[in-house]
């Protein structure tokens, strides 16, 4: 090849720099068009992620796994029974019978294609704190299986902290997961009053929205009963004109009697193994009659029998413990005077 003149190695030269120029410029606008794709599916749901929008979801999702609920399995055998053999709580176990009974009745009509009013299913369970109201809402849960109105017949226990996130973007998820565990069976939401309790940069109204609308496209598989003290739950339902159209059913669990809780104390003796002595009943027979005399509203009812009864039979094991290897049986199930006395210090 002959040798170039300088004019020639200058155009040469030129194109060079040239075709070098076109190739960062192609390579620039590669790069743009890829990260105008990624902002595209960010802001469309895709695959990019931007950092923020990828924390707050993430920490929500996170949170609603942290949450589990509390699920209760149905338990074999007749919720009927069930209810029936509860220690007291006369007023609400007609209550459940009648309700279970115009369920009856009124699909014996629909299959004789008369006419049936709209069902609703949800309740609200209005009382103080250990009387019963999670205990029931489990075996209405069975019975609502037994009437064919629920597939499962489980029952997920939460409340506020297991339905309200503390960032935006959480609280519809977390709401959302409660419904989705407890699809064919029931969601019990306790104290459920808190949730429109507002507080500053509180998401209430957001979960109660969301729980709304899952129970309308839910509502063939969905139950939904909400509980708390009586006041505030009336407050509660009142508050928003769809918790009214949704709960008109309404149950009140009364305060346990002194007798009452003196027989769910020996119901956990019974359950336990234990005995115990003529004075020792006496003697807490008396002591339940003074507590349930100067109780508030606060006061646990069965809740507080059970925590006495954990208390006795501690005071009981420490007491056994001085006796080292020597224990009989009678000892290791006899509860005396002096435990109660201990467990009520």
């Amino acid at each position: 090849m002959g040798k170039f003149t300088t004019n020639q190695k200058v155009i040469i030269l030129v194109c060079f720099t040239a075709l070098f120029v076109m190739m960062g410029i192609l390579t620039l606008v590669a790069v743009s068009t890829d990260d105008e794709d990624d902002k595209d599916k960010v802001e469309t749901g895709g695959g990019g992620k931007s950092n923020f929008n990828f924390d707050v979801k993430s920490e929500g999702v996170d949170d609603v796994d942290k949450e589990k609920p509390t699920v209760s399995a149905p338990i074999e055998g007749d919720p009927y029974q069930e209810l029936n053999e509860l220690i007291g709580l006369a007023s609400v176990k007609e209550e459940v019978k009648s309700l279970a009974n115009y369920v009856r009745v009124q699909q014996k009509r629909k299959e004789q294609g008369l006419k049936t009013p709209n069902l609703s299913y949800h309740l609200v369970f209005t009382g103080n704190p250990g009387t019963g109201k999670t205990t029931v809402a489990r075996i209405v849960a069975r019975i609502y299986k037994d009437l064919g109105i629920l597939k499962k017949g489980h029952l997920v226990e939460t409340d506020r902290s297991g339905l309200i996130g503390k960032y935006v973007g959480q609280t519809a998820p977390r709401v959302n997961a409660m419904c989705d565990s407890a699809l064919g069976g029931v969601l019990f939401i306790d104290e459920a009053y808190a949730l429109t309790q507002k507080n500053e940069g509180d998401y209430g109204d957001e979960a109660v929205a969301t729980l709304l609308k899952r129970m309308e496209d839910d509502r063939d598989r969905l139950v939904v009963i909400v509980a708390g003290y009586t006041n505030e739950m009336k407050n509660f339902i009142n508050s928003n004109p769809g918790l009214e159209s949704r709960f008109n059913h309404y149950i009140h669990f009364p305060d346990y009697s002194d007798s009452e809780l003196y027989d769910i104390f020996f119901m956990y003796l019974r359950k336990n193994e234990y005995s115990v002595s003529k004075e020792a009943a006496e003697y807490l027979k008396t002591k339940l009659a003074e507590v349930v005399k100067s109780k508030d509203r606060n006061f646990g009812n069965a809740r507080y029998v059970r925590n006495l009864f954990e208390r006795t039979i501690q005071a009981h094991a420490n007491r056994l413990a001085q006796l080292k290897d020597e224990a009989t049986v009678n000892d290791l199930t006899f509860i005396k005077r002096e435990d109660i006395q201990q467990a009520m210090k």
